[in-house]
């Protein structure tokens, strides 16, 4: 499996990031299970949150980390400060507090990524960037970025840290799919557009993708006349979604891969380091993501693909 590197951190990360939304204690015998299976793909990198399930993704990760024994190899992504019911959280409190209990859950002393979930454009970004260069300091986190923060954002604060002699943001985490979605799937969530994928090719930041594969957008259960999932049909059907959907089944058909294959390597492709947040949950779900993984798209297919060329 390919790999990039982020800044920051001493071993790369496997372009294939495994999603965790789904973990809990309770079902170790399954977690176990797809960790080992991811492993055995040659994944190296876990993605889960704070609030993943109550924090109950976190504590699974944790105690698959400690029966194993692998903290070394493994590295850990974990997002903090979103939003709870008394609204934003995006300061150095909330930050401060929210990790050390993931630690905690985590079962580690650090983690070696560390994402802001959501953003405050309320807030200015340098006390941010101070609270979190106070972590990696104290060696709680070796790299940060941002889930759902816009590229300016996350240039605004990069300029600060620089002009402060600070440590910026290694990586951002917005959605990007071959599906371009309509509207946020969840409030307050950024999918990349043609400014943003531009933004990423000129400065070469590392993208790691949420919804990675557009919610099954490309498994072929779904047509334009189904209509019976409600949010797949509010983020993503459209005329153009569903002639990038006809040309991904071209595509795949002419290297005899499956189309949601095609729709991952999309991802995967870009002329700037990306990864793929994947939810696999069985064998076969993480044998086609490895595939995925591996097909090769040229810079006119993508084109193609995004109905550019």
């Amino acid at each position: 499996m390919r790999h990039i590197n982020i800044d920051g951190l001493e071993k790369s990360i496997t372009q294939l990031v495994m999603g965790s939304d789904y973990f809990h204690p309770d079902r170790m015998e399954a977690v176990s299970q797809i960790l080992d299976a991811y492993l055995e793909i040659g994944g190296n990198t876990i993605d889960t949150a704070y609030i993943y399930v109550g924090g109950n993704s976190e504590k699974a990760i944790g105690n698959w980390v400690a029966a194993r024994g692998n903290r070394e190899r493994i590295n850990i992504l974990t997002k903090g400060a979103h939003h709870n019911v008394n609204g934003p959280r995006v300061n150095k409190a909330a930050i401060d507090e929210e990790l050390m209990i993931s630690l905690e859950r985590l079962q580690t002393d650090y983690v070696d990524l560390y994402a802001l979930h959501r953003d405050d454009p309320n807030i200015e970004v340098g006390p941010i960037i101070e609270a979190l260069n106070e972590h990696v300091e104290a060696g709680r986190i070796r790299a940060f970025g941002a889930s759902n923060w816009t590229y300016q954002r996350l240039q605004e604060a990069n300029d600060y840290a620089k002009e402060h002699g600070l440590r910026g943001f290694s990586f951002n985490s917005p959605n990007l799919s071959l599906a371009k979605a309509i509207e946020p799937y969840w409030a307050g969530c950024v999918s990349a557009d043609a400014q943003t994928l531009a933004w990423h090719e000129r400065t070469q930041l590392p993208l790691l993708s949420w919804s990675s594969q557009a919610r099954g957008f490309f498994t072929g259960r779904f047509t334009s006349e189904d209509r019976s999932n409600a949010d797949l049909v509010r983020v993503f059907y459209n005329d153009e979604n569903w002639e990038r959907y006809r040309r991904a089944q071209e595509l795949a058909k002419e290297k005899q891969v499956a189309t949601i294959e095609i729709a991952l390597a999309y991802v995967l492709n870009q002329p700037f380091p990306t990864c793929a947040i994947i939810g696999p949950q069985n064998e076969q779900e993480m044998i086609s993501c490895q595939k995925g993984a591996s097909i090769v798209l040229t810079k006119e297919e993508i084109q193609w693909l995004d109905l550019t060329r």
